[in-house]
């Protein structure tokens, strides 16, 4: 047979089932996550929220859940000895609870990265059709922008691992000097204000806000998940996970406690709160202008959307290995469970979840609902309690695969920290149940309804092994040596 060149956009060749091993290293995992955390976008859009709600002391809250993070990473670092799989937290819960529970949990999974898309997607389109509108006079609607990017990103998912990362890296370095040149301004220029410590003082929890403001810093951390589901990708995963998720653990603690703590000094910590609740989507780029110069503030909201991409890229990059998981677990359809040929990435899924997420958008876009206020607040609250879910039910997998394998040495990171985590996860929903109303920039009876997706979703999933006897989280868990 005759060798023919291939375009270098042709269709995605599908015919295996392994996705690409040996193909990220440390810096690979680490630059995925991280850019999948969106720092810039987060910063930018997250920080002057959470100052209005709770002052100055937004520092301290993210220096408070690292640690909750890092407690919970001990266990489940522990227990990725075991498992090697792109199943994530259905993998150590199918391990620790049983098949029905992971199918349940598979079923809270799915409504969760589809929500949290939805949501983000949503708000990446308002800020890319002002910015164009804003510097470049196109003023398309921002369904339009969201259809663009959204078959973009998707087509880069489906081409796998390695372009990803090339533009991942330049986007997530750029962001990351333009909020160092923020902080560096604002500190080289603040001589006479007040540099105490004042930000890390514990007496300023002790207010109504916390609450409100621990769910929004956590909502930061959301994707360090994806550390182990490139697992199956990573080079020596045993050494590679580990040092993955704690560098992204300790990168996102350090990044935003900084970078928040610089702010409260621009503006003075007196005054951040009221300044923040006055101007939540330019108080940072007034700041950068002020301290470092117009080209920064510009710069930052060229990168604020450039920051989206690269987080949604992230997101759909993880969420695609998970369906390709479940797909090889029978939860979902063997056809998921496919990849390219050239590539190895799982471009079924991909596709799959770039039509069901742009399907859920413009339904709701094209029937008039405001695309912040009703679907960015409605679905990335629903994705966020279904994340803490999540992450509670890991958590309990964890200690019961310790008490019950007894594989593991250590009182301390095979009891202790699984425990605390346990009690810390279940504390943290308790927080966003009761305080879920305040995620919401309305009351929608509507927004209130779907949180009974989750419980709807564990229960459908877990009836699944009722009716397919052949699901089986054996094929995607590869016990570590």
């Amino acid at each position: 047979m005759s060798q023919t060149t291939e375009h270098p956009l042709a269709a995605p060749q599908m015919g295996q089932t392994d996705l690409k091993t040996n193909s990220l290293g440390f810096i690979g995992v680490a630059f995925f996550v991280i850019s999948a955390a969106a720092p810039m976008a987060a910063f930018v859009g997250a920080s002057p929220v959470i100052f209005s709600i709770l002052g100055p002391t937004v520092p301290l809250v993210y220096v408070l859940v690292a640690l909750v993070i890092a407690v919970f990473a001990i266990g489940y670092l522990k227990m990725s000895r075991h498992i090697v799989s792109a199943g994530g937290f259905v993998a150590y819960i199918a391990r620790g609870l049983g098949r029905r529970t992971a199918t349940g949990a598979a079923g809270i999974v799915i409504v969760t990265y589809l929500a949290l898309q939805v949501g983000l997607w949503s708000q990446f389109g308002v800020f890319a059709q002002q910015l164009a509108a804003d510097y470049l006079g196109v003023d398309l609607p921002v369904w339009a922008w969201i259809l663009l990017f959204l078959v973009i990103t998707t087509a880069l998912t489906m081409f796998g691992v390695d372009l990803n990362l090339r533009i991942l890296g330049v986007l997530l370095i750029l962001e990351i000097v333009a909020v160092v040149a923020l902080v560096i301004g604002i500190f080289a220029n603040s001589a006479g204000k007040d540099l105490s410590l004042v930000s890390f003082a514990p007496s300023g929890l002790f207010q109504p806000g916390l609450g409100v403001a621990i769910l929004f810093v956590f909502a930061c951390f959301t994707t360090f998940e994806a550390t182990t589901v490139f697992s199956e990708e990573a080079r020596n995963p045993r050494r590679t996970i580990p040092r993955a998720l704690f560098a992204v653990i300790i990168f996102v603690g350090v990044f935003y406690t900084i970078a928040t703590w610089a702010v409260s000094v621009a503006v003075g910590p007196d005054q951040i709160q009221e300044a923040a609740g006055a101007d939540l989507a330019g108080i940072i780029f007034a700041v950068a202008r002020d301290f470092v110069g117009p080209w920064l503030d510009i710069l930052m909201q060229i990168l604020v959307v450039s920051s989206f991409i690269a987080m949604l890229i992230g997101v759909q990059n993880m969420f695609a290995r998970y369906m390709y998981a479940l797909g090889k677990a029978r939860a979902l359809p063997q056809a998921l469970a496919r990849v390219t040929k050239r590539s190895q990435a799982p471009a079924r899924a991909a596709l799959v979840n770039g039509v069901v997420v742009a399907a859920i958008i413009m339904a709701f876009l094209w029937s008039g609902a405001d695309p912040i206020t009703v679907v960015y607040a409605w679905f990335v609250a629903l994705g966020t309690i279904g994340f803490v879910v999540m992450m509670a039910l890991a958590s309990v997998a964890i200690v019961v695969f310790f008490i019950r394998e007894k594989r593991e040495s250590g009182f301390w990171t095979t009891r202790v920290a699984p425990l605390s985590a346990v009690i810390l996860m279940i504390g943290v929903l308790a927080i966003a149940i009761l305080n879920y109303d305040a995620l919401l920039f309305d009351d929608g009876v509507v927004a209130r309804a779907l949180l009974w997706l989750i419980p709807l979703a564990f229960a459908l999933g877990a009836l699944l092994p009722t009716f397919n006897k052949n699901v089986d989280f054996a094929t995607v868990v590869e016990a570590g040596n």
